[in-house]
């Protein structure tokens, strides 16, 4: 079966840009957000979860449904039941989505020990059967599948990029690292540039691509058609205009701290907020600044005090006295190595 033609980007002579999918991240109001700062050519939503009960998630569904920020949305689906992947991807195709996306990369444990994301990685066989019958029923629009280098290790690495040809999935998303690695260690760009060499599809390199020199040097190395961000793009959402600015050789615009003020206070009028009990309104927050931090100031003092803090107006204080106290200040173009 041919492949199918990606959406095309609004920057069609640059690399794309991708925002990862990141659960509980990537709705529809931080899509949104982000689209303020500078869109990336292309959304992935959160996961799907699909079994036999499964049924479209109306959360995760909006982020297509309700999304007006002009950019294509791929739908990610996670799971290893046929039957049910392709019903829920037949499901999916009846909206205005890019494309399907399979997550064979999620690392976290509670997934992968159901065999399910990264878990699929240990089996080739059954990631041959399902992408086959996933690519008989998504035939009118892209296939395409999110993936780590490996599970534990590398053995599969290749064997699995073969099933991807022979599929003709269309645009394949490589994190650097294997499922065991997380989010620590080396990311491997080599095997990246490998996928790149081996696979018919396009290939977005990802993997700790915190500022526009590393996504220059990653693209350089990997010769991947562009990249995909995921954490580094919740601490600095102006990251993808910066990768554009740098591939075009443009000077990088610096960030007033200021302007990071305003992007917490717009990621905290989130619609969700007036409805979500105190605590889990401190560790919403929280889990944005812990990303925003690195990049505030170079002793790490914004990040560990705010852990400390326990109330909403405990963190927005401290947000004040850090991002409003000095007017020349901006955001680091990259995160403050140490801390």
């Amino acid at each position: 079966m041919p492949q199918v033609s990606l959406p095309q980007s609004r920057h069609p002579n640059l690399p794309l840009t991708a925002l990862a999918p990141m659960q509980d991240v990537t709705n529809l109001w931080f899509m949104k957000v982000i689209a303020h700062y500078g869109s990336p050519d292309y959304f992935f939503t959160e996961y799907f979860r699909v079994n036999d009960t499964s049924r479209l998630n109306r959360n995760i569904l909006a982020a297509i449904t309700e999304n007006d920020t002009g950019r294509p949305v791929f739908a990610q689906m996670i799971g290893e039941s046929i039957p049910h992947l392709v019903r829920t991807a037949k499901e999916l195709c009846n909206y205005n989505i890019a494309g399907v996306d399979l997550n064979m990369g999620c690392p976290a444990p509670r997934i992968y020990r159901k065999n399910v994301g990264g878990g699929l990685l240990l089996y080739p066989e059954k990631v041959d059967r399902i992408l086959g019958e996933l690519r008989s029923a998504v035939n009118d629009r892209p296939l395409t599948v999110k993936m780590r280098v490996g599970f534990e290790n590398t053995d599969n690495f290749y064997e699995i990029l073969d099933i991807i040809n022979r599929h003709s999935i269309d645009l394949l998303s490589l994190h650097g690292r294997t499922v065991k690695d997380m989010y620590h260690g080396v990311v491997k760009y080599d095997l990246i540039a490998s996928a790149v060499k081996r696979v018919d599809c396009p290939v977005l390199a990802n993997g700790n691509i915190h500022c526009a020199t590393t996504a220059l040097k990653v693209l350089s190395e990997t010769g991947a058609a562009g990249v995909m961000v995921g954490r580094w793009a919740i601490g600095n959402p102006w990251l993808f205009n910066q990768i554009r600015q740098a591939l075009r050789f443009e000077p990088i615009a610096p960030v007033p701290l200021i302007e990071v003020r305003n992007y917490i206070d717009r990621l905290w009028q989130t619609p969700y907020s007036a409805t979500m009990p105190v605590r889990s309104r401190v560790g919403y927050l929280k889990m944005f600044l812990n990303y925003i931090a690195p990049n505030v100031d170079a002793e790490g003092h914004f990040l560990r005090l705010m852990r400390q803090m326990q109330t909403e107006v405990e963190i927005l204080n401290l947000c004040d006295r850090f991002l409003l106290g000095d007017l020349t200040k901006t955001l680091a173009l990259a995160p403050y190595s140490g801390v």
